[in-house]
């Protein structure tokens, strides 16, 4: 919806140039608040801890950990957001070395794979101004689901914000121009203008540009939690989802007869220890048939029920996909399943087995907990690593292997 006026973001929005280097700090898409003032009161960044302590203490401007614990069901409880059945490429940087670039990303900046303490994966840093775009599918679908992670230092000071864009490039190994290319949506965010995430979009079809009011989150933005995105494309549709908020909802985002070929981010500059952090990019396709897949066809596949690493703990943005299913199982009430749990082939084969079983168990209990379907309807198996579906060799294939399967018994 839009306000009277015109507010300072939609204005710098506006002032957009297809080069970055040689841009004016004014001028370029990412800044809010005064240079100046920032120059006064921010500190020097930390210094980097030395390499004996790299098991246990974070690189400079790593974000520090957090006490506080994730957000609970209950805050997800509107959260509607289902990942699409298929996983088509993947991203943790798992495959790639610690302090190298990833191999399967294309940029005109710089960055570096690195761990954090007392975060689970790997991460990208990316510490120098431009564009990152993964190299994950040659074209994107009509239809699909992207899921990230973005994460910042708690001290993190920076005017400069992140953009993350479907666009369509007229070259893909020219990236640079990717702000004046005749077709994106593009989404920024934003963790030092209050104690909240803040965000707003600009979709721009055939050339023509129109922006949003700025909206703040309720997320917080430097308590050293990763902000989990959740994008849904469906044809000219882009709904953006902010951990449990929906905060967009664009029906006319895209344009249907574009050929949209990238997935990009981009920093217009970087304060040194007020850096963006991204891991576990996920995208997916084909929209969930839950009913008539578990009802007729006899089972329902689903890798949207995601679990903390090496743990049995559902994550609360599985929401969504637990309520697709406890709908099917409300409709039905003398429907019983059996909810069996897989994991890829990481690690050794008997604790995979037992994390897949207990992993199945954290499944029923949530739906009895949080949807009140009978436990006695539901039973429970765990076939660990021993029942792929894809390859174990990539991130993609990986991720299709780490499911959830409800059987009609």
């Amino acid at each position: 919806m839009r306000t009277p006026g015109r507010s300072p973001l939609i204005v710098l929005l506006l002032l957009m140039v297809p080069a970055f280097a040689v841009a004016p700090a004014a001028a370029q898409l990412g800044r809010f608040g005064d240079a100046a003032k920032k120059a006064q009161t921010s500190s020097p960044a930390p210094a980097a801890a030395p390499a004996s302590q790299a098991a246990s203490a974070p690189a400079a401007g790593s974000p520090q950990t957090s006490a506080e614990a994730p957000p609970s069901f209950q805050a997800f409880s509107k959260f509607d957001f289902v990942p699409g059945e298929r996983v088509i490429g993947m991203e943790d940087f798992s495959q790639d070395a610690i302090g190298d670039f990833p191999a399967r990303w294309n940029t005109n900046a710089a960055g570096e794979v690195v761990t954090i303490a007392g975060k689970p994966g790997r991460w990208l840093k990316l510490t120098r101004a431009g564009a990152f775009v993964p190299e994950l599918v040659p074209v994107l679908p009509e239809n699909f689901t992207l899921e990230f992670d973005l994460l910042v230092p708690p001290k993190f000071d920076s005017s400069y914000f992140f953009n993350a864009s479907i666009v369509e490039l007229a070259n893909v190994n020219q990236i640079q121009p990717w702000q004046s290319s005749d077709n994106r949506f593009t989404f920024i965010s934003w963790p030092a203008g209050g104690p909240a995430w803040q965000t707003s979009n600009e979709a721009r079809l055939q050339g023509v540009g129109t922006a949003s009011v700025r909206a703040d989150t309720k997320t917080p933005g430097k308590d050293g939690n990763p902000l989990h995105i959740a994008v849904t494309r469906q044809g000219a549709r882009v709904r953006v989802y902010y951990n449990e908020e929906k905060m967009w909802d664009v029906p006319r985002a895209l344009l249907p007869a574009a050929k949209y070929n990238a997935i990009l981010f981009f920093v217009p500059n970087v304060d040194a220890g007020s850096e963006y952090f991204l891991s576990n990019l996920r995208v997916a396709v084909g929209a969930p048939d839950t009913r008539n897949k578990l009802v007729t066809q006899g089972k329902w596949v689903t890798h949207g029920i995601l679990f903390d690493v090496n743990s049995a703990r559902v994550r609360p943005e599985s929401y969504g996909t637990l309520k697709e299913i406890a709908g099917v199982l409300q409709e039905d009430a003398a429907l019983k399943v059996q909810i069996v749990g897989h994991t890829d082939s990481d690690g050794d084969t008997a604790p995979n087995l037992d994390l897949s079983k207990r992993r199945a168990a954290s499944v029923r209990d949530a739906l009895a907990k949080e949807f009140s379907i009978d436990a006695a309807r539901l039973t429970t198996d765990g076939k660990g690593e021993g029942e792929p579906i894809d390859k174990n060799e990539t991130p993609a294939g990986k991720a299709n292997n780490r499911r959830v399967e409800f059987i009609k018994q």
